[in-house]
């Protein structure tokens, strides 16, 4: 089983304007659809994948989670939006009336700091409610907004919220990776493998340490659709030269456990 960790859907009149801003700095390769999403996993061999919804205001969380709450649930899991801005109950109702027990953070798009104590509060929150967590880490803004998801908040928020269960975007630190490989590899994340747009400038034996160092049983495959290509990304993955055990894991495996699609 393939399983994608970081795809970002919007409602079809939406997505085009989302894509037309060129969050962070990145040309779309898909279109943001739902409809597009399952057309490139059905040609990628993807099985399943998570569908990612943020909130960039707290006003926009409840009608955000109307939306990702209603994808298919039989190719889709949904992961969907929480807001500092909101109370906590409210946030955790919104969760709950829409059936997700995800939620996906982006210091870049919500304008929120991992090190924020109201963030941290509602991550102790969403731990205590069993909710698994998804973050943007390192860059891809000016440089407010790539400190606000920098490493060592990341880390700082996985020892202040020890039973928090974390996936951590771009192997914790977006074009940060040394800062990502000293405070974050090793952790008790579980590392999504995205780096768009290609995956494949990352160094294949850096790629190989990093997963000897962190284990590919805390490691997820993600592509950051539609930011870049699944096929291509798996391709690099694969291009590593794993053992076919580590490989799996990763691909799909590792995740499969953890959403208990396994």
């Amino acid at each position: 089983m393939i399983i994608d960790a970081h795809c970002h859907v919007w409602p079809d009149h939406i997505a085009p304007r989302v894509l037309a801003g060129r969050p962070a700095g990145l040309d779309a390769r898909f279109d943001g659809t739902v409809a597009g999403l399952t057309a490139t996993m059905d040609a990628a061999g993807i099985d399943h994948a998570m569908t990612l919804g943020i909130a960039g205001i707290a006003k926009n969380v409840e009608r955000t989670n109307e939306f990702i709450g209603a994808v298919d649930r039989q190719r889709f899991t949904p992961f969907g939006t929480v807001h500092p801005g909101l109370p906590i109950d409210r946030n955790l109702r919104s969760l709950a009336d829409n059936g997700i027990s995800g939620v996906k953070l982006h210091p870049l798009f919500q304008d929120l700091s991992l090190a924020d104590p109201a963030v941290v509060d509602l991550a102790r929150a969403l731990a205590d409610a069993g909710v698994t967590v998804i973050t943007h880490a390192g860059a891809g803004g000016d440089d407010r907004a790539n400190d606000r998801g920098a490493p060592r908040h990341l880390r700082a928020l996985l020892d202040a919220v020890p039973h928090l269960r974390l996936i951590a975007c771009h192997y914790g630190g977006y074009h940060r990776l040394d800062e990502a490989e000293e405070l974050v590899v090793g952790s008790r994340a579980v590392l999504e493998t995205s780096w768009p747009p290609r995956l494949s400038d990352l160094d294949a034996d850096r790629m190989r340490a990093i997963v000897a160092a962190h284990g590919a049983d805390r490691m997820v495959f993600g592509s950051d659709w539609p930011m870049a290509d699944p096929a291509a990304e798996i391709a690099a993955v694969r291009s590593w030269g794993l053992a076919p055990e580590e490989e799996s894991a990763i691909l799909g495996g590792t995740l499969a456990a953890l959403l208990g699609l396994a």
